[in-house]
């Protein structure tokens, strides 16, 4: 017991810190808990090796990379088939036309498609292609409102059009 209690600030930045890593990843951008995480385990494997010598440092060092993968490895593990995975943090539904999501790839089958400018393109703006409301940019040059437009291009959701020349 008494071993415990004076080792007690390592083992609680090394709990705090593999914990603080963990949060980390199911955070965007990389941002205070994993800085601080990984500050506390580096502060733990310093702590080691000002109390013990510079081998029980590193040795600390390295036990806390092979416990921090291994925790990543299972929390990842659990987001996927585990108890984490029924939880509120794990996105459940999945994104259909029906609830209006539309992929990119369906843009490309307005490519040499023509239709009528519903606004003026300057040069961004809205046209009507097969009956479909469709964002759309000029290639060059302004287009007035009314004006018959073909695709010209698609580069993912980015629809180009040009004017028609009769």
């Amino acid at each position: 017991m008494d071993f415990i209690l004076n080792n007690l600030p390592i083992l609680i930045c090394v709990l705090v810190g593999i914990a603080l890593v963990i949060v980390e990843i199911f955070m965007p951008g990389f941002g205070i808990p994993g800085i601080s995480g990984i500050i506390l385990l580096f502060g733990a494997a310093v702590l080691t090796w000002i109390e013990y010598g510079y081998m029980a440092g590193l040795g600390v060092g390295i036990l806390l990379l092979a416990f921090v993968g291994i925790a990543i490895y299972i929390s990842i593990k659990s987001t996927t088939k585990g108890r984490l995975s029924r939880s509120a943090l794990i996105l459940q539904g999945s994104q259909s036309r029906d609830a209006g999501f539309v992929a990119t790839d369906e843009y490309d089958g307005y490519l040499n498609k023509e239709g009528i400018t519903l606004t003026v393109l300057r040069p961004a703006g809205m046209a009507e292609i097969e009956g479909e409301r469709v964002n759309v940019v000029s290639v060059g040059t302004f287009i007035d409102q009314g004006v018959r437009v073909r695709v010209r291009e698609v580069e993912g959701a980015r629809v180009m059009v040009e004017a028609v020349r009769t």
